[in-house]
């Protein structure tokens, strides 16, 4: 594993690591390098557009943007870099993350924004999705997602019913 981040982790607030948390614990598993981060698209815009703004510098690849509410975080991130942009809508306690999701999948035309169910498989899955795609042109980490999804299988084929 480089110790050069690939993968950004940011989220709106702390109480969204929660969920982020499952993302980065993917990453963990796969050996990708990752940085996390709380940013806010409302309360800091100016860090938000110069953390997006020198994500190619850094040696980004991918971003996982979680938020809840209103959940402007991944699609101003995609609005700042080329990098490709992963949204997962965090739970909110009002509407249950359903008011994020909808944010998140309304962008506009041309500003492509990927978006993952709520919650922890919504971060899970973000994750897996980062891996299988940077493993396109990685041999190690293609190994890596396949081994993962072997084991998902094994549990499968593994499950004793009483």
């Amino acid at each position: 594993m480089s110790n050069q981040p690939v993968v950004g982790i940011i989220m709106g607030s702390a109480s969204d690591w929660d969920t982020m948390q499952h993302a980065a614990q993917i990453l963990d598993q796969m050996g990708i390098a990752y940085e996390k981060r709380v940013i806010s698209a409302h309360r800091t815009p100016h860090l938000m557009f110069e953390w997006g703004g020198s994500a190619v510098s850094r040696g980004l690849k991918i971003i996982i943007a979680g938020a809840g509410g209103a959940a402007h975080l991944a699609g101003v991130a995609a609005a700042l870099t080329p990098i490709p942009v992963l949204a997962v809508p965090i739970e909110s306690a009002s509407l249950k993350g359903l008011d994020s999701l909808l944010s998140m999948v309304q962008m506009p035309g041309g500003i492509p924004v990927a978006t993952f169910a709520i919650g922890k498989p919504g971060a899970t899955n973000a994750a897996l999705f980062a891996a299988a795609t940077l493993a396109l042109n990685d041999d190690r980490l293609k190994k890596a997602v396949d081994d993962y999804r072997a084991a998902q299988a094994k549990k499968v084929t593994d499950t004793k019913l009483p």
